[in-house]
């Protein structure tokens, strides 16, 4: 797939341990599901995957499988998210296909140059703030970490679309779109929300309505 498209990039991407979830969102817009489940056995990780899958075909949603590149092969996702330490994107490439959507995780600007190297669709960048929906946190960049690594992507010429993950809230979304990422990655923010469908619709809003010419103290949002 070549990188250099990215309308095929949400700009929002929720992730999410459940079809009932996934469900609730695809219902307030969400066009994108990455199914991360930690700490579960292979039967239980299947048979999430297959319902979820269920789910977005219906509504005609993507659903990407993190870190498990076999379970996406197997129960035909439209695409894995590895982090740094799963299976090289070269190899998840192979096994899926040409078409397959692979995304990889990044945290410093030689991560970004490794993964556009290895052809990916997007990068995960962050994480923006601390969170605690995973383990063994890389360094927190936050909004000023974020411009300039963006603009080296601009100088070296490298287009993959970079999504900001990491803790981000609401209020932090035009802040970070005004960075010159493609868009945001968001767990906990809607799903501990108490209406995950009408917060999904929400967060849309606030990224279809950005505005990338207006002004923004990019400090304010830190």
């Amino acid at each position: 797939m070549n990188n250099l498209i990215t309308t095929n990039i949400s700009k929002l991407q929720y992730l999410c341990s459940t079809a009932a979830d996934a469900k609730k969102a695809c219902l307030g817009g969400a066009d994108w599901i990455q199914l991360r489940i930690k700490n579960a056995d292979a039967v239980a990780w299947k048979q999430a995957a297959e319902e979820t899958l269920i789910v977005c075909r219906e509504f005609g949603a993507k659903l990407i499988i993190n870190d498990n590149t076999a379970l996406a092969y197997e129960t035909g996702a439209d695409g894995v998210h590895l982090g740094k330490d799963d299976m090289p994107p070269e190899e998840a490439r192979l096994l899926l296909g040409k078409d397959a959507l692979i995304g990889g995780t990044a945290n410093t600007f030689e991560d970004i140059v490794r993964l556009n190297k290895a052809r990916v669709d997007y990068i995960g960048l962050g994480p923006y703030h601390y969170t605690d929906t995973k383990k063994n946190l890389s360094p927190v960049l936050g909004i000023e970490g974020y411009v300039p690594l963006v603009k080296q992507c601009r100088r070296a010429g490298i287009a993959i679309p970079l999504i900001a993950i990491g803790g981000i809230r609401k209020e932090a979304i035009t802040f970070l779109l005004h960075t010159g990422v493609h868009g945001i990655a968001v767990s906990s923010a809607i799903t501990d929300s108490t209406d995950i469908q009408e917060e999904t619709k929400l967060f849309l809003e606030t990224i279809n309505t950005f505005d990338p010419h207006g002004e923004q103290d990019l400090s304010a949002g830190r």
